[in-house]
């Protein structure tokens, strides 16, 4: 049994060194039972323990630690609230890395089926799907945005992988790059700041109203901005899938490009929580040497970076807000930014418009796109809703939420429209949306 987390570790592939390991650590939690509440892993595994009248984590067979391994979306929770963490206990336990590492060994010695292999192909390949589906939107939409259940769902499912019961978020006209690099360029006068953004492909493809206000918050705040030296997918829906070789390839190349444009004197900003938690984390483990260290040091959440120049001594954001403030805001905390353990971030940042600020702190159960799979919608669908129940509980006047997708689980359980905190911001600022490309 070998406690790494290191994926260039000798046995980090080797299946019984890793199952030794899942029973170690199963064991660990059995007797803890703290992380009860995070996901249906852990309930899954305290029941599979709980039949033996010894309680020995050691009896349960293959197949029932790789359905404790299934249920675990990455939403890292159990990590920031576990007092065995390495470097805080001699236990070292990190149960969302270890559950990555068995992924990756089931991937590896072709555990998993056929259908679960297409269906991370289909998801991992998120810069195909973008620029395919942004050049035909209005079929791509109108497929995409069929009523869940319907016969042209059903059809996306058993040729995708996609859950035909989910509302899936709709593909822009115009990607957000294309947006970027035809618009006048603004001169900054008193600068602040300097920052490459990486869009994510979320921001690029679908959400591109979001790298608009961030562009134009920034530079009202006197931060120059530029594209990352790379816009591709940071390479999730590989890593989440056990696919670390084909994660490995992107994060390889993002890395040396992102390096790249940190020593261009820029730092790097993420509007997605968990893209930035695959620059500051992931490719740590996954790429390591000084320039994933370079990227690690210099990557910033949206909100983070905003707040950490208001707090520096020189710096500050201009506070007048003239435009839309809300009375009240439910702001929905996504699990990959808790996980990043930087602080409340975004909440500080509206806090500085004056509003009331409700806090949300309910997983959505999207998690990157493991919610969105079909065979993890039974999962999943009753997470959004009690999502969906706290939402509604807060009733703010606007409801807020860095995550994209959990921003579409928010609007399939409750019908509300939930903005980017940056989005916010903007219209407090009185800066208008942008328009449409006709």
């Amino acid at each position: 049994m070998t406690i790494t987390y290191d994926p260039k570790h000798p046995k980090y592939l080797d299946e019984k060194d890793v199952r030794d390991e899942l029973t170690r650590v199963y064991d660990l939690c059995h007797g803890c039972r703290l992380c009860f509440k995070f996901c249906t892993s852990f309930p899954t595994l305290f029941d599979f323990i709980d039949q033996h009248e010894d309680q020995d984590a050691g009896r349960l067979t293959p197949a029932q630690q790789d359905q404790v391994i299934d249920e675990c979306f990455q939403c890292k929770l159990c990590y920031v609230n576990c007092p065995y963490i390495p470097g805080q206990s001699e236990w070292e336990l990190d149960f969302p890395r270890l559950m990555l590492r068995a992924d990756a060994m089931r991937h590896t010695n072709d555990q998993v089926s056929l259908r679960d292999k297409v269906t991370t192909n289909v998801m991992g390949r998120t810069d195909l799907i973008g620029k395919v589906a942004t050049k035909t939107y209005p079929l791509m939409n109108k497929m995409m945005g069929a009523k869940p259940g319907s016969l042209v769902r059903k059809a996306i499912e058993v040729t995708s992988g996609v859950s035909g019961e989910r509302v899936l978020p709709p593909f822009a006209k115009q990607r957000f790059t294309t947006w970027f690099n035809r618009r006048p360029k603004l001169k900054i006068g008193k600068r602040q700041g300097r920052v490459a953004l990486f869009p994510t492909c979320l921001v690029e493809y679908q959400a591109p109203e979001v790298g608009h206000d961030l562009i134009k918050v920034y530079e009202r705040n006197g931060i120059e901005c530029s594209l990352a030296d790379t816009t591709q997918c940071c390479g999730a829906p590989f890593l989440h899938s056990g696919d670390i070789d084909n994660f490995t390839r992107v994060a390889e190349k993002n890395v040396k490009a992102l390096a790249n444009t940190v020593r261009k004197g820029n730092d790097i900003v993420v509007p997605q929580p968990t893209c930035g938690y695959v620059l500051k984390k992931d490719y740590l483990d996954y790429v390591g040497g000084p320039d994933a260290e370079l990227v690690a040091a210099n990557t910033y959440d949206a909100s983070e970076y905003l707040m950490k120049l208001h707090k520096a001594e020189g710096t500050a954001l201009d506070t007048e807000f003239t435009g839309d403030v809300p009375e009240s805001i439910t702001y929905h905390t996504p699990c990959h930014l808790r996980a990043q353990n930087i602080g409340l971030k975004s909440r500080d940042l509206m806090k500085l418009t004056g509003a009331k600020i409700k806090l949300v702190q309910q997983c959505s159960g999207i998690d990157g796109m493991w919610g969105l799979r079909a065979e993890n919608a039974e999962l999943s669908i009753p997470i959004g809703q009690k999502l969906g129940a706290e939402i509604i509980k807060a009733d703010g006047d606007v409801v807020t939420g860095d995550c994209h997708l959990a921003n579409g689980a928010i609007n399939e359980q409750t019908g509300r429209v939930s903005l980017h905190p940056i989005q916010l911001v903007a219209r407090a600022y009185g800066i208008p949306e942008e328009q449409s490309p006709k």
